[in-house]
């Protein structure tokens, strides 16, 4: 499996404030995965900071917290759900001011000595709606607590000691789990603020709905769009040489984020307000579309590309199994033309059995993209032409369906790696004892992982055992189990990174600020492609 083609091609963009025609591309590695590497140099001012101005900023830290708890509490009691008092009592503006004071002496004490504001922040009857992009880290709560804005926040978030007390005096929008009607209720809630002229705090919504490595900006959730209300887009730079702010889902974790951010003499952010952008009829009637328009309009100010990845793709990206989707798998681009397709993964998964005998029928024989919408019964479309060129390896407009079914299987259960190998090797197993060979074996787990180019001698031969050249999945199931690291030794012993599905020029978890709370199936219709590239 591999992309063989130039650059993207050009997706028309709405006359409703898109501009020129746009480019979307996949990033040039994935926007979920951080890998942040310490020269010596970086090491041993690490642990002098360990020993010495850590542990003092980390108590510092702790105490504004402390200090601004009981300030929270009382100016937090009473109704949420009522409207906020206008004007505002002066007792509230001081402990307002209280709060934003103690807030910002945290973050200098955690090293963020100055923060650099660029643009107008528009008032809250100009712009109910704050859009804050790219989502990184924990520490995108600095223009929360500058500004004191709702946010949108799961509903678990307020029953954190002291942490909950403090949210709740921002009077956020909570999201609860529990409750099927909660994503309608909350965009209702939204909408009640949004048209209240100014009366509510502005909300503030991160709307990637999880967090990336700012690489690129992923698919926004058109929650934040759905009210049809004017929104002004705010952007999120750490011009940091050491990227110790990023917090994704593969790579140092919260904790070491803190401790690393902790140990930087000085820690930079800027935070650059973007002009309001009002919505046209057009973006109003389709919040996909305004979604799309304002994040490019972000993605220009940022100087980095735009993906439809979507949250659901981080799923994918981070699963655990046994075989580990290397950083720039095609996988990706694959699940992303799958949910442009209209597939649902819940069928697909359904049909696996349904797919694999087909294609086991077929024994290998090329097909070309006609036959290719049958199979996955689809009408052939610029998103499917896409899909077909990510298997056709000659690009002589033929693919062989098994290596289809084998990656559907990956985006159907990423976490279930042992069922789809089985499902492969019925595929491509001989008729007699349903065994493959290297060759064969070579394709399953390339099309498995989505790269280009895989070397699976050694694991071959420690499979076989007996040299017989030729391997059953018993045999496979059995070497798994024996040895449940079998990938991270045989396939990718020194963390290889794998060619990009695409190529990009460099660009100059989900947690309690960025609750999804967008409602199903809102993707809009795209028709981004890309070709191979060999």
């Amino acid at each position: 499996m591999r992309l063989r083609g130039c650059g993207p091609r050009a997706a028309p963009a709405s006359s409703a404030g898109a501009g020129d025609a746009r480019l979307l591309a996949p990033p040039g590695r994935n926007p979920f995965v951080h890998e942040l590497r310490l020269s010596a140099l970086q090491k041993a001012q690490v642990a002098l900071m360990t020993l010495t101005l850590f542990p003092v900023r980390l108590l510092v830290a702790a105490a504004m917290m402390l200090l601004a708890w009981p300030l929270a509490l009382v100016a937090s009691l009473g109704s949420a759900e009522k409207e906020p008092e206008q004007p505002l009592a002066l007792w509230r503006k001081v402990v307002d001011f209280l709060l934003k004071a103690i807030m910002r002496t945290m973050w200098f004490a955690g090293g963020f000595h100055w923060v650099a504001v660029k643009g107008r922040r528009a008032l809250p009857t100009e712009a109910a709606i704050l859009t804050l992009a790219p989502h990184s880290s924990y520490f995108d709560a600095i223009p929360v607590t500058m500004t004191m804005s709702s946010i949108v926040m799961k509903a678990e978030s307020r029953d954190i000691p002291i942490w909950g007390t403090l949210i709740r005096y921002i009077r956020p929008v909570f999201v609860s789990r529990s409750d099927q009607d909660s994503r309608r209720k909350t965009v209702e809630e939204i909408k009640r603020r949004a048209q209240s002229n100014g009366k509510w705090p502005q909300i503030m919504i991160f709307p990637e709905g999880t967090c990336t490595n700012r690489t690129c900006l992923i698919t926004f959730k058109p929650g934040a769009f759905i009210p049809g209300a004017p929104v002004q887009p705010v952007v999120l730079r750490y011009p940091n040489k050491l990227d110790t702010i990023t917090w994704t889902w593969q790579g140092p974790g919260a904790l070491e984020i803190l401790w690393l951010t902790l140990c930087q003499f000085h820690n930079q952010v800027e935070i650059e307000f973007l002009p309001v952008y009002s919505p046209s009829e057009e973006e109003k009637r389709n919040p996909a579309l305004y979604a799309s328009n304002v994040r490019r309009v972000m993605a220009e100010a940022l100087g980095v590309s735009v993906t439809d990845y979507t949250f659901e793709d981080c799923q994918l990206a981070l699963a655990e199994g046994q075989l580990r989707l290397p950083a720039d798998t095609c996988l990706l681009e694959f699940a992303r033309l799958v949910r442009g397709l209209g597939l649902k993964p819940e069928k697909l998964e359904k049909d696996l059995d349904k797919y694999s005998a087909s294609a086991r029928v077929k024994g290998g024989e090329p097909i070309g993209i006609s036959e290719f919408a049958a199979f996955l019964e689809v009408p052939v479309s610029d998103l499917l032409e896409d899909m077909f060129s990510l298997f056709d390896e000659s690009g002589r407009g033929k693919v062989d369906l098994r290596e289809c079914v084998v990656a559907l299987s990956v985006v159907c259960r990423p976490a279930r790696t042992l069922d789809t190998i089985q499902l492969a090797f019925k595929m491509y197993g001989a008729q007699e004892d349903g065994s493959v060979g290297e060759g064969d074996l070579s394709c399953i787990l390339k099309t498995a992982l989505g790269v280009a180019e895989l070397t699976v001698t050694d694991l071959f031969r420690a499979i076989d055992e007996d040299e017989k050249g030729k391997i059953t999945f018993a045999d496979f199931h059995r070497f798994a189990e024996l040895y449940p690291d079998f990938a991270e030794e045989y396939l990718y012993p020194e963390q290889t990174h794998f060619e990009s599905c695409a190529k990009t020029p460099p660009a100059p978890i989900p947690n309690g600020f960025c609750a999804d709370f967008s409602p199903e199936n809102s993707d809009a219709g795209r028709k981004p492609a890309r070709k191979k590239l060999d």
